[in-house]
Parts: C-alpha cells; sequence; structure tokens
C-alpha cells in the first residue's frame, strides 16, 4: 500500500512548484499513510510521514510526461524530452528506497536519538548503507560487480538502513499486555511520553476497525489525570477497556481515538538486545565482497568482461 501511495504522491505532485506540491500530498496524503500504519500495527511519527510524501511530491519533477525539471535539462542538453525524463527518473527512483525507510527506521530522522555515540552510529551507517547502495545499484564496487554480489550488497544496504527487520522475525519487539493495567502503565510511562494501545471497533462508515495508536501523556499529575488530560475518558470491564468519549482536538483525537472503540491491549517493549549488533554481521559479509572483488582485481587475474 505504501507503493500505491507513492506512485499517487508522484501524480499528485507532478506541474507542481515545490511549497504547491508539498501542501498537496501533505494534505491528501499523509492521513492516509497514518491510518494505514495504525491498521498494520506501526505507529509512524508525523515528522517520517510528512518526509516520505513530501520526497515522492518532489519525485515528479524527474518522472514524464509532466516532468518540468527534465524541461530544462532537456532544453540545456539539447537532447529528446522524453528520453532525458526516462533516464532522469531511472537513476532518481533508485533512491526510493529512502523514504521507506524514514517509515520504517525514524532514527534516520533522528527520532529517539538522545546520545552522541548513537548519533555517530547512525550517521556512519546510513551514509555507509547509501554508499553501498549506490555501488549495487550500478554494478560496480571496487570492480565491475557479479549479479549475485550486487544481491549481497543491496542486503547489506537494508540490514544498515533497518537492522530490525531481522532482530523482528527473532524476537518481536512488543509485548501485548492486558488492558486492565492502563492506568498502572500510565503511570511509569516516563515523562512526555505515551502508550502504544491496540484499538477495535467500528467507524461510523461501518467498517471494523483494527490498529495500533499511540496515546501521548502529559507530563504532570498521576496517572489518571495524565490520561484524563490527553482528552480520553475510559470505562474498565473485565475483558477491555470501553473509550467512552474523546475530547475534540484533544491528542487522544489526533492520535486516532474514536467514542466507543475498545482497548483490547497494551503493547510493552520487551528487553531484548539492541538492533546495532546486526551491523557487525553486515559489515563482515561487505568485507568478505571487498575481499573478493579485490582478489579479481588484482594483477593477473582474469579480466572482468562486461555483459552484452
Amino acid at each position: 500500500m505504501l507503493v500505491l501511495v507513492a506512485v499517487i504522491c508522484l501524480i499528485l505532485g507532478m506541474g507542481m512548484p515545490t511549497t504547491a506540491s508539498y501542501i498537496v500530498v501533505s494534505t491528501l496524503m499523509a492521513p492516509v499513510v497514518v491510518e494505514l500504519g495504525a491498521q498494520s500495527g506501526l505507529v509512524v511519527p508525523l515528522v517520517a510521514v510528512h518526509m516520505f510524501v513530501f520526497y515522492f511530491g518532489l519525485m515528479a519533477d524527474v518522472t514524464p510526461p509532466v516532468g518540468l525539471a527534465v524541461f530544462a535539462a532537456a532544453a540545456i542538453s539539447q537532447g529528446d524530452f522524453l528520453k532525458t525524463g526516462a533516464t532522469a527518473f531511472w537513476y532518481s527512483i533508485r533512491t526510493g528506497i529512502l523514504p521507506f525507510m524514514f517509515i520504517f527506521n525514524t532514527e534516520l530522522l533522528l527520532i529517539g536519538v538522545y546520545t552522541l555515540p548513537h548519533l555517530i552510529l547512525v550517521i556512519v551507517a546510513a551514509i555507509t548503507a547509501m554508499l553501498v547502495f549506490a555501488a549495487a545499484t550500478q554494478g560496480w564496487f571496487l570492480t565491475r560487480s557479479r549479479w549475485y554480489e550486487s544481491v549481497v550488497l543491496l542486503l547489506v544496504t537494508f540490514t544498515l538502513l533497518r537492522p530490525g527487520f531481522w532482530l523482528d522475525m527473532v524476537e518481536p519487539r512488543f509485548e501485548v499486555v492486558p488492558p486492565s493495567s492502563l492506568t498502572a502503565r500510565a503511570d511509569g510511562t516516563p515523562r512526555d511520553g505515551g502508550l502504544r494501545l491496540r484499538l477495535e471497533g467500528t467507524s461510523m462508515e461501518g467498517k471494523e476497525i483494527r490498529k495500533t495508536v499511540l496515546l501521548p501523556l502529559d507530563s504532570e499529575g498521576t496517572a489518571a489525570q495524565r490520561i484524563a488530560k490527553s482528552g480520553l475518558t475510559t470505562l474498565a470491564s473485565s475483558a477491555d477497556v470501553q473509550v467512552m468519549s474523546v475530547a475534540l482536538r484533544s491528542p487522544a483525537a489526533k492520535a486516532g481515538f474514536e467514542q466507543g472503540f475498545r482497548i483490547t491491549g497494551i503493547e510493552v517493549e520487551r528487553d531484548r538486545p539492541a538492533k546495532e549488533w546486526l551491523f557487525i554481521p553486515a559489515l563482515l559479509i561487505l568485507g568478505l565482497v571487498m575481499l573478493l572483488q579485490r582478489m579479481r582485481d588484482r594483477p593477473g587475474s582474469l579480466p572482468v568482461v562486461a555483459p552484452g
């Protein structure tokens, strides 16, 4: 679905300047990404969502048949407009992996990065990943890459940009606890933090919805006061917690709570190894590819013939 959203952003951004493109795609498509993420169990910060739609809105400048930047490039080079547009689109769309990483690894936008060592690690990993990605898509690293080396380089890139993917396959990031502990969990939530809650209910259109949302909590007061300040009024039962009312334009309303929905679970982060440990095997594999290419490129080795 995110790919479809990206394509729609490309279409919406065609023929518009940067500011107008951002206004259109953020107004029309950002809420869609937030809702799709919530229904898929993915809580996406608004900054990451806006960067996602903004990026693909700007990609329309090099997307035929309207690409405004292509007109200028073709006029300067005296080249064919459609061929110039196709080439520009092919070179640019390969970077389309980056906005998806904004969604699935928000640390690339420095969200949740609070220490200098963590900041340095994120920056170094991101720069390395983009360099390796460029080498993989161009088919040349230390020397011309073979097809399986390009595939390995793409896997290394993916691991450096989103190491949590592999760790989640072994051990999920969150465990679900009963909603009856809502007050206790709110009391233990750090200052200006939030609770990840699973919701079920029927929308105003009559559709059955299941989604995961983040309830922001105020930094002051008791647990009940923090929940009340978020604009949420609940009623606990033996099986779940019923949402009785949601204050208009409150943090709870903006998060996606609706009256009549049920809180069926609270997602609590597990105590598991840091995902950054996966950088080590990724870099070891990268070193192996470098060694293979260095051996193949040394004097006396057989030349690599370009395909075709």
